[in-house]
Formats: structure tokens, C-alpha cells, sequence
């Protein structure tokens, strides 16, 4: 197995397993991803996903050992390579990234929510130098979320980005130690599991769907998405608040003690 699922309470983690290929993904490893991710979306008691790489790299991108030599067999309008690209699961998944998360292990990193990385974490489009083109997401999402001077930059001349770098940039959300990826991308996972779930997912969709969106209709799906929570959860949560429950900003998952 390359891809391995494993559980943490509300919580699914999502490991590539290739370490003697610095996690490349493949063929078979890519099916194998999208066959996690599909588990958790239909997991009822999975929450939140966070995807990593086993040892000291998150993922090298595609393993450019299976191309075909003439790159006859890639079709643009059939499945992406990476499988999941242009997947958007309804629950929000957490990249854990030690060490390097380049070229295509860059699009998995982009692919996500939120990046937790450590204080090793190297980004960079090193497929720049092959003639490896980003197919699976990065030259859409890389500027969606750090923009576009910064992602023409990575684009261009495929040089890396640190952890310190990217952090300013908010390509990193969270920069821990050496070796603290997981663990720190786990507790945050379970934090965001710990919220009124409805709610939590109908803001996540509405800020996705907005994009490509005339402001009408992106501020039209906002409100239609809040019928839901506004009708269970919030009326659930202001009662909470006003019995007493949230004061001096703590706060429990309703059915914690």
C-alpha cells in the first residue's frame, strides 16, 4: 500500500507511503488517494481530513519515471493526474508538510484547505526545469492564494520558497518545529472538528463558490447556504450563549463535558 488512512477521533489522516521516491505520486498511488479521500467524504464521523507524507517529505510531485514517452497518454479531458485535483470535498482537509511539497506534491499542498508546515518546509514549481507543466491545479490555486506577483514568480523561474517566506506569503497558515507537522495539523484538524459543523461547511463552500462569481450572485449563494445553520445550529448556539455557555471566549462542542 502507498496510501495509508488512519483515524484520530473526528479526524482522518491521509498518508503518501513512497518514501524511497521522496512520496511521488504514480498512478496506482494517485487511485489509491482518491480512494482515501472518497472514504473520508462518505465517513459520517469523519470531519476533517489532513493529508501528509511519510517521513521528511510531503511529496516530490510526479514520479517522471512513469511518463510515457511521448505524452500521448495524458487527455485533458479525462481524469486529472493527481486524481483529486479537481475534487472539492465538502469537508475541509489540512496538508501536514515536512520537508519538501514541490512540482505536483506542490498542487496536493494547494489542493488543500489550510498548510501546516515545518520549519523544513521547501515549496518551489521544480518541475520548471524538466518542462513539466502544472496540470493538476497550481497555476489556478497558487495565485488564488498568495496572488499573482508572488505566484508568477513560482511559476517562472521555479525557485523555492521557505517556510519563513511562506508564512508572509499565507501559503503557510502554521510553521512548527522539525518533525511537529502532523501532530500540529491533527490538533488544529480537531479544533475545526470541534465547531457546529453545518454551519462551518455551508461558510467554506460559499468562500469557494465565490470565486469567478459576480458579486451578486456570489452574496446570493452566501445567503441561501446560511438557510441551514440559521435554522438548527444558530438557534442551538444562541441558546447556548445566552444560558451562560461561551463566556470569556471558551467554548465546547455541544454534547462535550
Amino acid at each position: 500500500m502507498t496510501v495509508h488512512l488512519t483515524s484520530h477521533g473526528p479526524v482522518r489522516v491521509v498518508t503518501i507511503d513512497r518514501p524511497e521516491v521522496r512520496n511521488a505520486v504514480d498512478a496506482q498511488t494517485a487511485a489509491s488517494l482518491l480512494e482515501a479521500v472518497s472514504v473520508v467524504e462518505s465517513d459520517d464521523e469523519a470531519l476533517v481530513g489532513v493529508l501528509t507524507g511519510t517521513g521528511d517529505t510531503f511529496c516530490s510531485g510526479w514520479d517522471l519515471r512513469t511518463i510515457d514517452a511521448t505524452g500521448a497518454d495524458y487527455d485533458p479531458k479525462g481524469e486529472p493526474a493527481l486524481r483529486i485535483s479537481r475534487l472539492t470535498p465538502s469537508k475541509p482537509f489540512i496538508a501536514a508538510i515536512e520537508g519538501h511539497a514541490v512540482a505536483g506534491g506542490l498542487e496536493l499542498a494547494l489542493w488543500c484547505d489550510l498548510r501546516v508546515v515545518s520549519e523544513t518546509a521547501v515549496f518551489g514549481v521544480f518541475c520548471r526545469r524538466w518542462g513539466v507543466p502544472l496540470i493538476d491545479g497550481g497555476t489556478v490555486r497558487l495565485p488564488r492564494i498568495v496572488g499573482h506577483g508572488r505566484a508568477i514568480d513560482m511559476i517562472l523561474t521555479g525557485r523555492p520558497v521557505a517556510a519563513t517566506e511562506a508564512l508572509e506569503w499565507g501559503l503557510a497558515n502554521r510553521v512548527v518545529g522539525a518533525g511537529q507537522a502532523l501532530g500540529a495539523a491533527v490538533a488544529l484538524a480537531e479544533q475545526i472538528a470541534s465547531f457546529p459543523q453545518v454551519c462551518m461547511r455551508a461558510d467554506r463552500a460559499s468562500a469557494i463558490s465565490q470565486w469567478g462569481l459576480p458579486l451578486e450572485d456570489a452574496l446570493s449563494g452566501e445567503a441561501h447556504g446560511g438557510v441551514a445553520p440559521l435554522t438548527g445550529e444558530a438557534v442551538a448556539g444562541a441558546a447556548r450563549f445566552v444560558a451562560g455557555a461561551g463566556r470569556g471566549g471558551s467554548f465546547e462542542r455541544p454534547g462535550t463535558s
